[in-house]
């Protein structure tokens, strides 16, 4: 129906090459934009305040601009507890002295998975920072959970003895992320739901990291710890690459507009590595000598998963239902409605097992800050 409007259109509007000025009118008369708009003054107009739209900044950016910035603290604190056991200690990433077998477990993934962890690390850091200094610049406050850095760190050697806001030895990882990427017809935005991949990470709770020198002793469980790193480096990422796009529908500022969407492509970036390396685990069942948990990794490439959309490399979404059913199947990040996202990510993180044993102050906080920014409204 469209393809036939445009060649109508074009049919009724037919000159010469000669009058150039006709056809455009024409053209414009078409999208519904008259003469009087196109005036040398209302342009000069328009694009000054398309300049100053630019420069605005509102309420509602500095609340999802807080948001972000403390969603990218919790990353930075997370990714540094593996970088200092998994990961290259460097200027760039400072603290920590590595742990060799633990090091050598998450390897298996990938030869260059310290390289990886190593930079997923730092690009928190600077999204932290760079969100932070931007606040501070428009006069806006920035956001510092320091005080909130109470919890333990693991007693493994490798591992800085310092305060944690996030825990990654009593973890309950979702992996449905897995086979949400590879449905060809699901989309959380639609109400959907998915299967996990692993589903023995998704009860109970694992660790992620050596605790101590002990995990280290039995090289089964220690896999196990690895592999459980392995798929929790894509539940995080994912989530991440969800949120963005969901909040930059509510930015106002074309500047904001563009922190947003630059910052959040490389969480996508991120999430496609994790997505890749994660099915590369093998498969074992092991049990924490410490908690009694036990975990499976099953062969991914086998039944019930298998087959051409489950096969272990694939790291790019499949084609899926986008705003509604009706429409062609499209590759798209999922979810990203807009509605309570960033209520969703905090509800995520602590169904993930991150904030257990944070205080009371700290849940109040975050959700305060979840509040404001699922508050802001596109102006």
């Amino acid at each position: 129906m469209k393809e036939k409007t445009l060649a109508s259109t074009e049919s009724s509007d037919t000159t010469s090459p000669a009058q150039p000025g006709v056809q455009r009118r024409s053209f414009l008369k078409g999208l519904g934009v008259t003469g009087a708009a196109l005036s040398a003054g209302s342009l000069l107009t328009t694009v000054a305040e398309a300049s100053d739209r630019r420069n605005i900044i509102t309420v509602g950016d500095v609340a999802i601009l807080r948001f972000l910035a403390a969603a990218e603290i919790l990353e930075t604190d997370l990714w540094q507890q593996y970088n200092e056991l998994a990961g290259i200690q460097d200027s760039e990433v400072p603290g920590g002295s590595g742990s060799p077998l633990y090091t050598a477990a998450v390897t298996q993934l990938d030869g260059d998975m310290a390289q990886y962890i190593h930079d997923n690390t730092e690009d928190e850091m600077t999204h932290e920072v760079f969100i932070n200094a931007y606040l501070v610049s428009k006069g806006a406050e920035p956001v510092s959970l320091e005080s909130f850095r109470n919890l333990p760190s693991s007693q493994a050697t490798g591992a800085q003895n310092i305060g944690r806001l996030t825990n990654l030895m009593q973890l309950t990882v979702d992996t449905s992320w897995w086979t949400r990427y590879r449905s060809r017809t699901g989309n959380p935005d639609l109400g959907d739901t998915f299967p996990q991949a692993i589903p023995t990470l998704a009860v109970g709770q694992h660790t992620a990291i050596p605790r101590t020198d002990n995990d280290l002793s039995d090289p089964n469980f220690l896999n196990a710890i690895a592999f459980t790193a392995g798929f929790h480096f894509g539940t995080i990422e994912q989530g991440g690459s969800s949120l963005y796009p969901s909040l930059a529908q509510r930015v106002t500022s074309s500047e904001v507009l563009r922190i947003v969407l630059s910052i959040g492509g490389t969480e996508i970036a991120h999430f496609q590595t994790w997505q890749d390396k994660a099915g590369n685990a093998l498969p074992l069942t092991a049990v924490d000598p410490v908690t009694g948990v036990s975990v499976t990794i099953p062969n991914l490439n086998s039944p019930p998963f298998g087959g051409e959309d489950y096969q272990t490399n694939l790291i790019m979404p499949e084609p899926t239902a986008f705003l509604s059913r009706k429409l062609p199947a499209c590759s798209i990040i999922r979810p990203t409605e807009t509605k309570g996202a960033a209520m969703g990510a905090v509800k995520g993180l602590t169904a993930d097992g991150l904030f257990v044993g944070q205080s009371k102050d700290f849940f109040k906080f975050m959700h305060t800050l979840a509040v404001e920014a699922d508050l802001a409204v596109r102006e």
